[in-house]
Order: structure tokens, then C-alpha cells, then sequence
């Protein structure tokens, strides 16, 4: 087996960990949505969420442990969809 086709297992200390962090994160999520905080709040919330998804993407979908080639393609299908999702709230916005 070469370099990029050796298997890689995680520990299930690791993944507790990451789960746990989820947990936090999704704990922090809650905080934020019921205190008002102004605008903050959504801005929070989507910062929250983006790294949720990241560990989620990188741990348990074992993007980590992808080549370079296949997060780039996860980039760019990430990017697009954001691109895309920009343009509905602009649309929405100015009506």
C-alpha cells in the first residue's frame, strides 16, 4: 500500500472528543438564540454552525484524511453554494 492508501482509523477518544464538542457547540447555539444580542445573534449563530459542519466534514466524513484534490472539490462546491445563498438574501433584501 502507498502513502495515499493506507486506511486511517480513529480513536474513539478522538471521536468522543469531537462529539462533545459538538455538544458544546450546539449548547452555545441554544445561549446564543435566546439571549438578545442584537445582530450579533445571527452572525453567531452562522459562525457556530460553520464550524460544527467543519468538524462534522473533517471527522466523521474523513475529509481530513482525503487528498488535496477532493477538498478543493468541497471547497468549491462550498463556495458556490454560498455564492448562491448570498444572492437569495440580496434579492430578498432589496425588493
Amino acid at each position: 500500500m502507498t502513502h495515499e492508501q493506507t486506511p486511517h482509523i480513529l480513536s474513539y477518544g478522538k471521536l468522543t472528543l469531537v462529539w462533545l464538542t459538538l455538544l458544546a457547540l450546539t449548547a452555545l447555539t441554544v445561549w446564543v438564540a435566546h439571549h438578545n444580542v442584537g445582530i450579533g445573534h445571527v452572525w453567531g449563530s452562522l459562525a457556530i454552525a460553520c464550524l460544527k459542519s467543519g468538524l462534522v466534514i473533517a471527522f466523521f466524513m474523513h475529509m481530513k484524511y482525503e487528498g488535496r484534490l477532493l477538498r478543493w472539490l468541497l471547497f468549491t462546491a462550498l463556495a458556490i453554494l454560498a455564492i448562491f445563498i448570498g444572492f437569495t438574501f440580496f434579492d430578498v433584501l432589496y425588493r
